[in-house]
């Protein structure tokens, strides 16, 4: 050993290794047609791939930033009991719910937004496929009740922006119960003609499908999601039979009347606003009047087999 091998290597070494390493996250590839995308392009592009137009995932802080005016309000996720069945398999669930926030800096899948889009007062709800699947656990559905009620508050209607890969199996029957709460939360917005408007993206599945994704006023899709209950492979091996092709994408979800309409993600903000303007001008026109008093009902406005005029 001499001063060669013990300085001047290690000098050497670490000037070829040290900060001028490309870091390995300035390009992602699109899983659909290969193409190799700069990230602050991907960005620019709100995680559409320019050639093919695949729609990637994104997070909720970029739905808000997408589709909401600036000085918007973060609400928080109300506080529910964390591991109440102290669920474990090969990992312990709050080492799950710990990994999670740590990747996405959020509280659960579900995260709450008020603010306006385009000018129009909403309540903003996204559901965050980064975070265990965007799972229906408790969390997620006491936020969707405070959304509801928020919506109802302010009278201005409810967004949905839902990825989800169905209820949180951590969290057992008590996921599943949020089933009907969350349906209970969607038609008090109903009885207070308030718009309810659900953006479908990739992937919706599962519990979160059979519930409170499907009861929209108006169901919007992105190009290529995956909607449906059953993901294509189960329901292959269950029925022992061939999908068509593109089954359970948005697209053939459309052609049989399952949602209303695709949407690109670069029209979505103006598309939602200008829905959000035809229905609240709607409610306007169509509010229900106060109710009308027995001693205002003339003889002549009551209908004749309630007045006994059939002869029963």
């Amino acid at each position: 050993m001499n001063w060669i091998t013990n300085f001047v290597r290690p000098k050497i070494k670490g000037l070829w290794n040290g900060t001028s390493q490309t870091p390995e996250n300035l390009w992602k590839k699109c899983a659909q047609c290969g193409e190799m995308i700069f990230h602050r392009d991907l960005d620019a592009a709100q995680n559409v791939c320019p050639s093919c137009g695949h729609h990637m995932r994104i997070g909720a802080k970029e739905r808000f930033a997408a589709l909401l005016d600036e000085g918007y309000e973060l609400l928080p996720v109300p506080d529910v009991p964390i591991d109440p069945l102290k669920f474990r398999d090969d990992r312990r669930y709050t080492d799950r719910l710990k990994d999670a926030r740590t990747k996405t800096s959020a509280t659960d899948a579900v995260q709450l937004a008020v603010g306006k889009i385009a000018g129009r007062p909403v309540v903003l709800l996204v559901q965050d496929f980064a975070f265990m699947g965007g799972s229906l656990g408790m969390a997620a559905g006491e936020t969707l009740v405070a959304a509801a009620k928020e919506a109802l508050a302010r009278k201005v209607p409810l967004v949905l922006i839902v990825a989800s890969g169905g209820a949180r199996m951590q969290e057992g029957i008590l996921s599943l119960m949020q089933m009907p709460r969350t349906t209970v939360a969607v038609e008090s917005l109903k009885d207070a003609a308030l718009p309810y408007l659900v953006v479908l993206t990739d992937p919706t599945t599962g519990g979160v499908t059979a519930s409170y994704a499907m009861l929209g006023d108006i169901h919007i899709a992105e190009p290529g999601a995956l909607i449906g209950f059953s993901g294509p492979r189960v329901i292959e091996n269950t029925i022992r039979e061939k999908l068509p092709e593109g089954f359970q994408r948005a697209e053939y979800l459309l052609d049989h009347g399952m949602i209303d309409m695709i949407v690109h993600r670069h029209e979505l903000k103006g598309t939602l606003a200008r829905l959000i303007g035809l229905l609240c001008e709607k409610v306007a026109v169509s509010a229900p009047h106060r109710p009308i008093l027995a001693e205002e009902v003339k003889p002549a406005q009551v209908p004749a087999v309630i007045a006994g005029e059939d002869g029963a």
